[in-house]
């Protein structure tokens, strides 16, 4: 029964999925690239530094978290969609760490969000710059895995 309700509404799920798949990358894109720039031209407490934290807040909880949410709940309406994924292959597995790696990443970015607000930022703008490239290298595992299934 749940299994037909799934593969009828499969094409909404896979389009809500991948939607919220783009807006929660471009988040884990931009998020990084604001805290080089807020490392590098902010003072604690002055007026570019409360702008940096707004802009990260918002783009954190407004435009992130729901993004995020909504990947993991279509995610997981596709993966228990009858013939949608076969766990006797590797592709599903690599695509699972992929994704609970960039969901430890955008909790690391949470946190170190908090340490802006708190004053206590001790990384520089050259970390987070090597850190941008966290979810890109993520994204290309998920999407070879999804798309070329290597090992299938």
């Amino acid at each position: 029964m749940i299994g037909d309700f799934l593969a009828t509404v499969y094409p909404w799920t896979k389009s809500l999925h991948i939607i919220s798949v783009i807006a929660w990358m471009a988040g884990l894109f931009y998020l990084p690239r604001l805290f080089v720039y807020h490392a590098e031209q902010t003072e604690t407490g002055d007026e570019t530094d409360k702008l940096f934290q707004t802009m990260e807040y918002k783009l954190l909880r407004v435009i992130m978290n729901p993004a995020m949410i909504a990947t993991w709940v279509f995610g997981l309406m596709l993966v228990f969609t009858p013939g949608v994924v076969s766990w006797a292959v590797i592709w599903p597995w690599t695509k699972a760490v992929a994704v609970l790696a960039m969901t430890w990443f955008h909790h690391w970015l949470g946190k170190r969000r908090k340490e802006f607000v708190a004053g206590q930022n001790i990384r520089t703008g050259r970390i987070y710059r090597m850190m941008n490239e966290v979810p890109t290298v993520l994204l290309v595992i998920i999407v070879v895995s999804v798309i070329v299934r290597p090992f299938s």
